[in-house]
């Protein structure tokens, strides 16, 4: 009896492994799929009762909607989408040229200019292609820390694997990822600046990531980023290093350039972010539950070894099919106002803190693009500064975010809502006694209304009302000002249109 049930066991634990597949890829699966071809198009306007264009109705949006109250965009072009997941390869395109039009902010852009191809499992990309990182809800997320889609997508080549991909003769059950990226400035800065900026800058972005759980009902998954802001020619310190070998410095985040700080530290602008997250799905609901950490000094440490760990994205992502009218629901919360501590050295001793988010001595606008911060808009873009300083004047923020959205008999709805405490900068001396009592408190709400029309054309609607108010009862007659966005109401409306324009085999 025992012989026979060893037997029995062996047959179904070898069945079962000869049923596994060692390297499960989607490859190995027949391609009855098309490629395609689309056009797209859209237009829109902003009209807003305030000094500025509501919050949420320009942030995260890739630099491409102006900060005017009034505001007019338009944008078309054509895109071919990865569609054969199944084939050994796949390529992609893109070509959308977009413009707007506002007082004194007139601009025309590329919203994606770009070729993309996988082969087998390594993706390589030239061009313009908008992209954020941590892999955070692209629709109700505040915006991740490093790169969250809040300014104009740069010119780059990457190269890597790009999305989570099983490793061999792991069942699928680990699963890595691997990038990195070169990105071109296209000349000095495209917003006003009181001053020369540093011309023809670089960046540089990598990561690595890995993931546990497979087909699991539960994942763990955690990302470490690197990116770098160097090169370019400043008009105070001349060439910031150019060269190959000063790339290599720049990506080991060792000592270069031309001047003695970035000899004796590390030559550029460096930050850091690393990314945890628990994924669990049960039947039709799945909940992501997630931890961003954010590195201005030193080495990368495990997340709750960091001097700054207080600092940071916590957030929690609910998704379900089963009733359409709330599909999900998020909440995160965030703070920056530690930063290490307030001193970065005094009376001789080196306390390592006041890490000054996204701001940098030698690149003055800081972590940021055309005037809108890369990182999390939440810290105060440059572009909404009211005095000649040309870096982020707001970067110590406790702010609690919210957003659902659902489908209610075709209207596809999206709702936002920011609280957020600025306290400014531990750097602004006039400020700072007084912010940490009577912080600046802002609160931002969006809500956004989008129908597919089949009879008008096949045409998409979109109506969104957008507010942005302070909070009176926490006032004080000698609060600062450094964040000016003031009250403001506006509408945006938009109307676009996608359609095929061919498909091949």
């Amino acid at each position: 009896m025992r012989k026979l049930l060893i037997c029995l066991i062996m047959m179904v634990v070898c069945g079962g492994v000869r049923a596994w597949k060692p390297w499960p890829l989607p490859m190995d699966s027949t391609d009855n799929h098309r490629d395609t071809l689309w056009y797209v198009g859209q237009l829109s306007g902003i009209a807003t009762i305030g000094t500025h264009a509501n919050f949420w109705h320009v942030s995260n949006r890739f630099g491409q909607y102006s900060l005017q109250p009034l505001s007019g965009n338009l944008s078309a072009g054509i895109i071919k989408p990865l569609t054969r997941p199944n084939r050994w390869y796949d390529y992609s395109f893109g070509i959308e040229a977009g413009t707007r039009l506002a007082k004194g902010d007139h601009a025309i852009f590329f919203k994606q200019l770009y070729a993309y191809t996988r082969l087998y499992v390594f993706d390589i990309t030239v061009g313009i292609r908008p992209e954020r990182a941590g892999g955070l809800d692209p629709d109700l997320s505040s915006g991740g820390l490093l790169i969250s889609g809040n300014a104009m997508p740069l010119p780059r080549i990457s190269i890597g694997i790009d999305e989570f991909t099983p490793v061999p003769l792991t069942y699928g059950y680990f699963e890595m990822k691997i990038s990195m990226s070169n990105y071109w400035t296209k000349g000095t800065q495209l917003w006003p600046q009181p001053t020369p900026l540093v011309e023809g800058l670089k960046l540089h972005h990598k990561y690595l990531g890995f993931r546990v759980g497979g087909k699991l009902p539960v994942n763990f998954s955690y990302e470490c980023h690197h990116a770098a802001m160097w090169g370019g020619y400043s008009p105070e310190y001349g060439d910031m290093g150019n060269s190959m070998h000063d790339w290599w410095n720049m990506m080991w985040a060792r000592g270069g350039g031309n001047t003695k700080f970035e000899q004796v530290n590390a030559m550029g602008n460096h930050l850091g972010m690393q990314h945890l997250q628990l994924d669990v799905k049960v039947a039709d609901w799945k909940a992501r539950i997630y931890w961003q950490t954010m590195l201005e000094d030193g080495p990368a440490r495990l997340p709750w070894y960091m001097p700054n760990r207080s600092d940071g994205l916590w957030g929690v992502c609910i998704e379900q099919k089963r009733w359409p009218f709330v599909s999900k629901v998020l909440y995160e919360f965030i703070q920056t106002t530690d930063q290490s501590g307030p001193y970065h050295d005094r009376d001789g001793v080196i306390f390592g803190g006041a890490d000054d988010y996204y701001n940098h001595y030698i690149y003055k606008h800081g972590w940021s693009y055309a005037g809108r911060g890369i990182g999390t808009p939440l810290i105060t873009s440059p572009a909404y500064n009211q005095s000649d300083f040309q870096g982020f004047e707001n970067n110590r923020i406790v702010a609690h975010h919210m957003g659902i959205m659902g489908d209610i008999y075709g209207c596809k709805y999206r709702v936002l809502y920011t609280h957020s405490r600025n306290y400014g900068t531990y750097d602004n001396a006039e400020t700072y006694h007084q912010t940490e009592k009577h912080p600046n408190v802002y609160n931002s709400l969006l809500f956004e209304v989008t129908r597919h029309v089949p009879q008008a054309w096949g045409l998409d609607f979109g109506l969104s009302f957008g507010a942005d108010y302070d909070s009176p009862k926490i006032r004080h007659e000698n609060q600062p000002h450094f964040r000016t966005l003031g009250d403001a109401y506006g509408l945006m409306l938009s109307i676009s249109k996608k359609g095929l324009i061919t498909s091949w085999k």
